[in-house]
């Protein structure tokens, strides 16, 4: 890019960022000296490149999908929490709004992520230990109590029985007297890596995904400041892929859930501005920032040229980060915090929307309040005291994350080719990557690469050619254990007792004939969120609405593979 271009970009960043609203706050370093914006090259100097590049708030948002960077608005602190009750998992989250958390992210048990009741069988020994429970709008309801869902964000990681979760938020907001077109929020739904990766599916993909078309018409017309979909590349990391991988896997996901959109009749300018997505931040500092740059550039260009979104919200990839789970360790565990802090760092230069710490001690159980805490206060360190927020993108322009962010984008494009591949000749109805990651799960083409990546690193660590401080090297330490946080049986033993006793409150006949309409209209091609609406009012549980609808599209099993 010659000089005269450069310096024409420039000159429409600056006008932009002059009329966007800035944070009243000291855009100075620590010794008082004042800092730009935005760098650059230097005035009347050519840069080859630059145009991949650019400057914040324009095409192709390698730099940030704002003009101001966090100058005009900092990252959302939006801690992951949830475990025991409804009750407990409500003080916690009034501890984290106390504490200057600016979103929720609510954690189901395994039972809720499987779309089964505490009564169930099945959730035996699980019901409060890895999140909270939800059986019913109730529950929803005591979750929020106190909390104006129409004035807090809310995020819920949650896929298989995304849809139902979502309709009991509804109501519990209802329930609140809350206007439901103005909440604010997101729901993961994101279907396509649990096959992929979390393994936490209900039935075979097509139903999945019709109902996911369903809640995205759904909320386009009815609740538009609402993401329906978080597309997830963190459980893809997490389970072993490399950041090349996940970074792939997840935006070809994206792409389907846009084809779907499309195949819905949706205008993408509309519909894509609904999807955000969700990513780990590991513990390699600069292929992290590298990973969430190179995020945006492909988004945008795949939007506008392969999708035909004109709308420049449609091109925008937003993005919520957590750190690295993986990353953390149960010997030496405070090692953690450090981790943690780095990761999240790394996070932010790569111009995160919001951002979860995680706690020292989630490798051992769920967070204390005083992990939590501390956990809170890494993010607030990081935005409060170290500067980070004075300048959009620091590093751009630097030759190391430069070509790294070229390198990252590379092999994502030839995986998306890959994965295009896989579809054949005949693509699915709803478009072509969508068949290509259909047949990639039929045929075990994501699991199959992800624990190649996960076989390979570790053979690395057990040779010690990676290393691990506190594992395989640095392994003396003088730390005591940590006081953990253990949930009582009689959590299980009290959400069984409430569940029986609001099923014998209910009214048993308006139950069944809400549930046996939202099936009626699974046999059509009406839009099923308003019928599970109704049964969700009627005070029908997860379990229930789930199971109908097991019994009239069946249940996936995964194929064995060897």
């Amino acid at each position: 890019m010659n000089a005269d271009e450069i310096a024409a970009g420039r000159a429409r960043w600056q006008a932009r960022y002059d009329a966007a609203r800035k944070r009243d706050a000291d855009f100075t370093t620590l010794s008082g000296i004042p800092v730009e914006p935005v760098y650059g090259p230097p005035e009347g100097v050519a840069y080859p490149g630059f145009d991949r590049i650019g400057w914040p708030g324009e095409f192709p948002y390698t730099r940030g999908l704002y003009p101001t960077g966090y100058r005009g608005r900092t990252w959302t602190i939006r801690q992951f929490a949830g475990f025991g009750n409804a009750r407990q998992t409500n003080e916690r989250y009034k501890m984290i709004l106390g504490a200057g958390g600016g979103g929720l992210s609510v954690a189901f048990d395994m039972p809720t992520l499987m779309g089964r009741d505490s009564d169930d069988p099945q959730s035996l020994g699980e019901v409060g230990h890895c999140g909270v429970a939800v059986d019913s709008a109730t529950d929803m309801e005591v979750l929020f109590d106190g909390i104006d869902l129409a004035a807090v964000t809310t995020s819920m990681t949650i896929s298989g029985p995304a849809v139902p979760v979502f309709c009991m938020y509804l109501v519990a907001a209802e329930r609140q007297g809350a206007d439901l077109s103005t909440l604010d929020g997101t729901l993961q739904t994101d279907i396509f890596k649990e096959y992929i990766a979390q393994k936490e599916w209900l039935f075979d993909p097509e139903p999945h995904l019709r109902l996911i078309g369903d809640l995205m018409e759904y909320c386009a017309t009815e609740i538009p400041r609402y993401k329906p979909l978080s597309v997830s590349g963190y459980h893809i990391r997490e389970a072993g892929s490399t950041a090349a991988q996940e970074l792939a896997y997840t935006l070809a996901d994206g792409f389907g859930y846009v084809e779907l959109g499309l195949s819905r009749g949706l205008d993408v300018n509309v519909f894509a501005p609904g999807l955000s997505f969700f990513f780990d931040s590991h513990v390699d500092f600069f292929e992290e920032i590298a990973k969430f740059r190179a995020a945006r550039r492909i988004w945008a260009r795949w939007l506008r040229d392969v999708y035909g979104a004109t709308s420049e919200k449609a091109l925008w990839l937003r993005f919520h980060t957590q750190t690295a789970g993986v990353s953390l360790t149960a010997q030496q565990p405070v090692n953690n915090v450090v981790r943690t802090a780095v990761e999240a760092l790394a996070a932010v230069l790569g111009g995160t929307n919001s951002l979860h710490t995680n706690a020292l001690d989630e490798t051992l159980a769920l967070p204390t309040d005083e992990s939590a805490e501390i956990a809170l206060r890494t993010q607030q360190v990081l935005m409060e005291e170290t500067g980070v927020t004075n300048v959009a993108d620091p590093l751009g322009g630097s030759w190391y994350v430069e070509a790294l962010t070229d390198r990252i984008e590379a092999e994502a494009e030839e995986i998306f080719a890959r994965i295009k591949q896989l579809g054949g000749e005949g693509p699915h109805a709803i478009g072509p990557m969508t068949s290509g990651i259909l047949r990639g799960i039929e045929d075990g083409w994501f699991t199959g690469h992800i624990a190649e990546s996960a076989f390979v690193y570790q053979q690395a660590l057990e040779k010690g050619d990676k290393k691990i401080v506190g594992v395989n090297c640095h392994t003396g330490t003088i730390a005591k254990d940590l006081e953990i946080l253990r949930i009582s049986h009689e959590v299980e033993v009290e959400q069984r007792r409430a569940l029986a006793e609001r099923k014998t409150g209910r009214d048993d006949a308006a139950v069944r004939a809400a549930v046996d309409k939202m099936v009626a209209v699974s046999r059509t091609g009406e839009n099923m969120i308003p019928a599970m609406l109704d049964a969700v009012r009627a005070e029908a549980t997860l379990g229930e609405i789930c199971d109908a609808l097991r019994a009239e599209w069946g249940v996936y099993r995964e194929p064995a593979r060897f």
